[in-house]
């Protein structure tokens, strides 16, 4: 007759440490779901694709509607050449402002209100790839040093943020100014200034 082997209280601790264990890994489980890249996502308050989507359209938008573009237009009787320069985050967070520039460029670019040239880091990549060419490149093909076109007008800014807190509610303050500058005698044809004011709740947070 075989025999029932009991499981000893220390046996049966174990065996329910390791099925709630594994209870706990498979509640933990993560659930992805995709969403339009244009959509609206808020989730920990900061700024985001979103915000520098909208400030990047809504701004450039508010350029290229000023005196400063027809005037431009109507003496040299061609579009301004712009290139987007430096913008500095002054804010307490992390800003990708690489993606904040390009967002700039995109709307310059499809404006189809000015030229657009190539910043500093891209210019030197291609002027490697012109030297490239002087040597290796048959003369039909190559490409000429010194035909670059000169930017009119250079458009650098900041970005800024003002916090105030108390017990669960955070209120963040993101200010965004932009300047549009002559490069020919420094001289400021536009500054554009956009500000986004987020709540945040959360109970027991301590900030």
């Amino acid at each position: 007759m075989e025999q029932v082997k009991l499981m000893t209280p220390r046996h049966l601790i174990s065996t329910l440490i390791i099925t709630v264990v594994l209870t706990g890994l498979s509640a933990c489980g993560q659930q992805v779901t995709r969403v339009e890249s244009d959509s609206v996502t808020d989730l920990s308050g900061n700024w985001n694709d979103t915000d520098s989507r909208l400030v990047a359209d809504e701004m450039i938008q508010d350029a290229l509607s000023r005196s400063w573009l027809t005037q431009f237009s109507r003496e040299q009787g061609k579009a301004p050449t712009v290139i987007v320069g430096e913008v500095r985050n002054l804010s307490h967070e992390h800003i990708n402002t690489r993606t904040f520039i390009a967002d700039m460029e995109r709307a310059l670019i499809n404006s189809g209100e000015v030229e657009f040239v190539a910043s500093s880091e891209e210019r030197q990549e291609v002027r490697t790839e012109r030297k490239d060419q002087d040597l290796h490149a048959s003369e039909e093909t190559r490409k000429a040093m010194g035909q670059e076109i000169g930017a009119d007008f250079m458009l650098k800014g900041t970005i800024n943020t003002i916090i105030d807190a108390v017990s669960g509610e955070q209120v963040r303050f993101y200010q965004v100014d932009l300047t549009l500058i002559d490069m020919a005698n420094n001289r400021k044809v536009w500054v554009g200034q956009k500000k986004i004011k987020k709540t945040i709740e959360k109970s027991g947070l301590r900030w």
